[in-house]
C-alpha cells in the first residue's frame, strides 16, 4: 500500500534546508521569500535557490565570482552577411532580427547560436553565424540545464508522449512539480 502524497509547505523561514530543497518552487515564489528574508533575490532560479537554501541551514552564503563579459562595439543596424562579428558581442534584438530574416521565424538563440556568439573573438562574420545554425541543427538536442525543469520536462514529455494534449502535459507537469523530489520514483520527466 503507497502512502498519500505529500502536501508542499509553505515556504517561510520555518523549514529546513532539507525540506526546502525536497520541492518545486517557482522563481517568482523565491524572489518574494528571498525579499522577505533580506536575502538577495536577483539571479537565475538555481543561484536564488542557493542563496535561500544557505539562509534557511544558517549558513553563509559566498556569492559566485561574475563572468566579465568583453567589453566592446555591439553590431547596429545595417547587417549584411559579410558584417565582422565583434568579440563580446551579445545576443541582441538587432542581431535576432537580421538573422530571422535570413533564417526564418523559427530561427531562436539556443545553446549552439549562445555558444557561437560567446566565442566570437572578432574574426567571424554573420555568414559564419548562418552557417553555424546551419550545421547545428541535424546536432542532437543539447541538455537543458537544471534551473529550466519544466523545460527539461516538457522536451521528455513530448518525446515520450507525441500525439498528447497540452492539457495531457500541464496536468503530468503538475503532479511532477507537486511531488517532492525524494518520491518522484516512477515520474521521471516526461514519463
Amino acid at each position: 500500500m503507497t502512502s498519500p502524497p505529500t502536501a508542499r509547505p509553505a515556504l517561510t523561514d520555518a523549514l529546513t534546508e532539507r525540506e526546502f530543497l525536497r520541492w518545486y518552487w517557482l522563481k517568482a515564489e523565491l524572489e518574494v521569500f528571498a525579499r522577505g528574508q533580506g536575502i538577495r533575490a536577483t539571479g537565475n532560479k538555481e543561484l536564488l535557490t542557493e542563496r535561500i537554501a544557505a539562509a534557511l541551514a544558517g549558513r553563509s552564503f559566498r556569492e559566485p565570482a561574475k563572468a566579465r563579459r568583453a567589453a566592446g562595439k555591439q553590431l547596429t543596424a545595417p547587417i549584411t552577411s559579410a558584417t565582422i562579428i565583434p568579440a563580446g558581442q551579445r545576443s541582441s534584438q538587432v542581431v535576432r532580427a537580421w538573422l530571422s530574416e535570413q533564417l526564418g521565424a523559427d530561427f531562436h538563440f539556443d545553446a549552439a547560436m549562445r555558444e557561437f556568439f560567446a566565442r566570437s573573438d572578432g574574426t567571424q562574420t554573420m555568414q559564419d553565424a548562418l552557417e553555424c545554425f546551419a550545421a547545428t541543427r541535424t546536432r542532437p538536442s543539447t541538455p537543458i540545464d537544471a534551473q529550466f525543469e519544466y523545460n527539461r520536462f516538457t522536451r521528455a514529455w513530448h518525446t515520450r508522449h507525441p500525439d498528447s494534449s497540452r492539457e495531457e502535459l500541464f496536468v503530468a507537469w503538475r503532479a511532477y512539480r507537486n511531488t517532492p523530489v525524494d518520491e518522484r520514483s516512477g515520474l521521471e520527466e516526461g514519463s
